[in-house]
């Protein structure tokens, strides 16, 4: 279970309190208006911006105090984070070993985890000789590769077109079912909440909202949110 304890992130005049929990394996949507504090919220989690006050933790261990690396965690970017100079199965190697110190049994796990996500034998290609959607494929693949419970997905597929973003989500939900992860989804689409995420949290206000039913939001959404949505 990751428990957010009274939870407080302050930044300047920004502030976002979050009190609530979510059991391993669910998936969850966060959406809200741009610059309330999702992504805030997410990095928060995985350790790379530090609360005020309050706890994170994950089944009833404090990560206060431990190192982005070393958290439960991974995280998924809107940009992918893969190094253009790098080969894909380097990328990938870098979720197993940060100095790229690889065994064949680590070779062997990236190619399986390619093969996966749907590009196998492309581990030799970079970053810039695969389409938008192969990119968001070995984003995946590396987490994959970490087998952490959590992991965060900060909107790494919001360029991809409606027909491939539908299907890279329905991967990342096969690959949860698989794993047994928790899954927290940032999204500025209310359709994508609707056909991931069975509960959504709401930011808005400074505040992120316990996640509540998201069919139920989706018809009688609260008032940060129906402003969001265009329906005030």
């Amino acid at each position: 279970m990751l428990r957010l304890d009274g939870l407080e992130i302050r930044q300047g005049d920004f502030r976002l309190n979050a009190d609530w929990q979510v059991a391993a394996g669910e998936r969850v949507a966060v959406i809200g208006p741009s610059g309330a504090g999702k992504s805030t919220l997410l990095m928060a989690i995985a350790g790379f911006i530090a609360p005020d006050r309050g706890d994170i933790l994950w089944q009833g261990r404090s990560l206060r105090q431990v190192a982005p690396g070393d958290r439960p965690v991974s995280m998924l970017f809107q940009d992918q984070n893969l190094f253009p100079h790098l080969t894909i199965a380097q990328n990938l190697g870098l979720g197993l070993s940060p100095a790229l110190r690889l065994v064949p049994a680590d070779r062997a796990r990236i190619d399986a985890a390619l093969d996966r996500v749907g590009l196998g034998g492309l581990g030799g290609r970079r970053p810039a000789e695969l389409s938008g959607g192969q990119q968001g494929r070995a984003a995946l693949a590396r987490a994959l590769l970490r087998a952490r419970p959590i992991l965060l997905l900060d909107e790494p597929f919001a360029a991809l077109g409606p027909a491939l973003k539908a299907d890279m989500l329905g991967l990342v939900s096969e690959l949860a079912e698989e794993t047994g992860a928790l899954v927290l989804m940032v999204t500025h689409d209310p359709a994508d909440a609707v056909a991931f995420a069975r509960r959504t949290v709401v930011v808005s206000d400074g505040v992120a909202s316990a996640p509540a039913d998201t069919a139920d939001l989706m018809r009688n959404p609260p008032r940060a949110l129906a402003e969001y949505l265009g329906r005030s």
